[in-house]
């Protein structure tokens, strides 16, 4: 039988057995050598040193160290990087894709439970269901079997914007329901949203013509309050604006204005700062809805993260690729 690579945890040490249940676990272990008892929270420690040192494989996660020049010295038989999570942007470094480091993420897995919290809230905002549960909470009746105009599901306008993985699975559970969805997003020409099943056009006008706008594109320097107060203007009186992406795409201040103007409301998995301060008057509203960053993988959901690096590991033992490498030529446009 071959000698098994070398394998070390990076990542907040309480998430390991979350993420890789002993089912899991076990089919690791066949495959890699790796002491689940041994997790780098930094990588200054003796014992983490020494395995450092003969490491191929990096097993990452929530909480991972900066793989940084010094950190790769230590580090000179690592080949690969599998990331059990989504974004690995906060802790490579230059230096991995300089030394041809492999670098595998499971982003794809983690897009699941997003896309299916914005499709929630998409369906629920469209029943104008938050504004009518406060309404009956305050009343303690409403009138029951009488037809609510101006609610529904039926022809529903909505927008996404970024066809990023979480984008692009949305689009597909968006799909069976009768609405009328629309895409922004620059990277895309028409022959891709043709593919993709949706009309391509223009952020302004794809703000203007929905009911509503949900946000899916990368933070980067260019993205940082994509959505201000000329954007929020453009969104027609009564939509919805829903963010499970990053907080600074949105300029919490033009929002804040146009929520206490009851113009539009909001639904906000991510804001900016994160956490909000106590005083913020989004934690008030009454158009706006919080969530405290929960969207992406969450108690069972985490494990399905784990098969992925699993999997992968089990194609690396095998001499096979990786199915979900990470291209850093991408990653200026990705999250």
């Amino acid at each position: 039988m071959p000698e098994r690579p070398q394998a070390l945890f990076a990542m907040t040490a309480r998430n390991v057995p979350l993420v890789f249940p002993p089912e899991l676990l076990a089919r690791l272990r066949a495959c890699v050598d790796i002491d689940p008892a041994l997790v780098a929270h930094d990588f200054t420690g003796a014992r983490v040193r020494e395995v450092l040192a003969r490491t191929e494989i990096l097993i990452t996660g929530w909480g991972c160290p900066r793989l940084d020049a010094a950190v790769l010295d230590a580090a000179p038989r690592l080949r690969a990087v599998l990331h059990a999570a989504g974004s690995v942007k906060g802790f490579t470094t230059p230096e991995v894709w300089q030394r041809g480091i492999a670098v595998s993420t499971a982003a794809a897995a983690n897009a699941v439970p997003v896309a299916e919290y914005t499709l929630a809230m998409i369906l629920l905002a469209g029943k104008d269901v938050f504004a009518l549960r406060d309404r009956l909470r305050d009343r303690r009746a409403l009138p029951h079997g009488d037809i609510l105009p101006g609610i529904g599901n039926h022809g529903r306008r909505v927008g996404v914007v970024g066809a990023s993985r979480i984008g692009r699975r949305l689009l597909g559970l968006l799909r069976p329901h009768d609405l009328a969805v629309t895409l922004a997003d620059p990277y895309v020409d028409a022959a891709e949203a043709a593919r993709l099943g949706v009309p391509l056009l223009p952020l302004d006008e794809l703000l203007r013509t929905s009911d509503i706008v949900t946000l899916h594109a990368p933070q980067t320097a260019e993205t940082r309050h994509l959505i201000g107060a000329r954007e929020l203007a453009l969104m027609p009186a009564g939509s919805v604006l829903v963010n499970t992406a990053r907080g600074a795409l949105v300029d919490h201040e033009a929002l804040i204005a146009e929520l206490r103007a009851g113009r539009l409301s909001a639904v906000l998995d991510v804001t900016d700062p994160e956490p909000l301060p106590a005083d913020s008057p989004l934690y008030d509203l009454p158009n706006a809805f919080l969530t405290p960053h929960l969207a992406g993988s969450q108690g069972n959901e985490v494990a399905r993260l784990g098969r992925v690096v699993v999997e992968e590991a089990e194609r690396l033992s095998a001499g096979d690729g990786l199915l979900h490498a990470v291209d850093p030529a991408e990653l200026g446009r990705t999250a």
